[in-house]
């Protein structure tokens, strides 16, 4: 059995600018333990995965206990660090947030995510001093069970795409070396793509940083040379899941063939990997 505070550590030990973190974000056991055989180092959830698949936008519209009931599902099923994102804390205030963090530190998830992001079009973001404020409450309910959780602090100035475009570069900046001085491990910006801001970015926050991948996007290759220390799919692989599952359904309607089941991965291969031990069970 493999401490919680080793995973931790383990975890934080991944991050390596230059050398990317790989996270092919997972929304069920199933596809943690797909990802865990793979090779992946560790495991990060999607918040917008497990919300769709039980049957909730995305958003925070999923009852906080019913994403925490996931994720333990889900670190319990691999023996490697598991990363879970809990959108905005599931919370307003620095308390419920660091409750929120305990309990994700109890179902066994030794690292999380914190977004700024508040989904209002008139109030985009969150107060800065109040969400350093949470990133400090995350560390201190960490601290209160001798176990360092990994927090990866996210900002959506580039993702929501708040304010001039021109003052985005340096909100950011601003808003991460915030997160960084409360605490954070790494500064996560979704939304950005453009290789001469990422490379910007790495070089004024000074510290780990993550960027989301999409197509089209620089190559985890391109992304390595410019210092990026973490690269995540966020929701893309179940969507991509999802899209394979509406081409099936499709086929199977209009032409009645199942070409598109060509590849899928056998029952017996499923149901082994199902049986595989756990280590914190």
């Amino acid at each position: 059995m493999t401490s919680l505070a080793e995973l931790a550590e383990r975890l934080r030990a991944l991050h390596r600018p230059g050398q990317p973190l790989l996270l092919a974000n997972v929304w069920d056991a199933a596809t943690a333990r797909l990802i865990e055989r793979a090779g992946f180092p560790a495991i990060a959830t999607t918040s917008a995965g497990i919300a769709f698949s039980r049957g909730y936008p995305d958003g925070e519209k999923i009852p906080r206990d019913e994403m925490l009931a996931e994720i333990g599902r889900i670190c319990r099923a691999v023996s490697v660090p598991v990363t879970a994102d809990l959108e905005a804390g599931y919370g307003d205030s620095p308390e419920a947030v660091a409750e929120a963090a305990a309990r994700a530190l109890e179902a066994g998830a030794v690292g999380l995510n914190l977004e700024d992001g508040t989904g209002r079009r008139d109030d985009p973001l969150f107060e800065l001093g109040r969400q350093v404020e949470k990133i400090r409450a995350i560390r201190e309910a960490g601290r209160r069970r001798s176990v360092a959780i990994v927090v990866n602090a996210r900002t959506d100035v580039y993702l929501d795409r708040v304010g001039p475009e021109d003052g985005r570069l340096e909100e950011t900046i601003r808003r991460g070396g915030a997160f960084r001085g409360a605490g954070a491990d790494c500064v996560f910006v979704p939304g950005v793509t453009d290789p001469k801001v990422i490379g910007e970015l790495v070089r004024r926050l000074a510290c780990p940083v993550n960027v989301l991948a999409a197509p089209g996007g620089p190559s985890i290759g391109e992304l390595a040379k410019l210092g990026v220390a973490r690269v995540s799919l966020g929701s893309g692989a179940m969507r991509a899941a999802l899209s394979l599952v509406e081409r099936i359904g499709e086929e199977l309607r209009t032409r009645g063939t199942y070409s598109a089941l060509d590849g899928a991965l056998s029952h017996a291969s499923i149901n082994e990997l199902m049986q595989s031990p756990t280590a914190r069970r």
